[in-house]
C-alpha cells in the first residue's frame, strides 16, 4: 500500500472536514481547541471593545421605552 503526502492546506481542510462530519462543527471546534489553545487575550479584548457602563446605564439602554441615545 502506498501513501500519497497531500500537502499540509489540503490536509488541514481534509481532516477537518472529516472531523466535523463526524463530531459536528461545534465538537470538532472545541477538540481542535484542546490542542491549539487561543493566544488572543479575552479580557484585555473585551476592555477594549466593551463600552464603559455600570448595570444601571446597561438596564436604561436596553429599556425599550427610554431614550435611543
Amino acid at each position: 500500500m502506498t501513501t500519497l503526502l497531500i500537502e499540509p492546506a489540503e490536509l488541514r481542510s481534509r481532516g477537518f472536514a472529516l472531523l466535523a462530519e463526524s463530531l459536528g462543527w461545534v465538537n470538532a471546534v472545541r477538540f481542535i481547541q484542546q490542542y491549539e489553545p487561543s493566544q488572543h487575550n479575552y479580557t484585555m479584548e473585551r476592555e477594549a471593545i466593551l463600552p464603559d457602563w455600570n448595570a444601571a446605564e446597561l438596564v436604561r439602554r436596553m429599556d425599550p421605552a427610554g431614550p435611543a441615545s
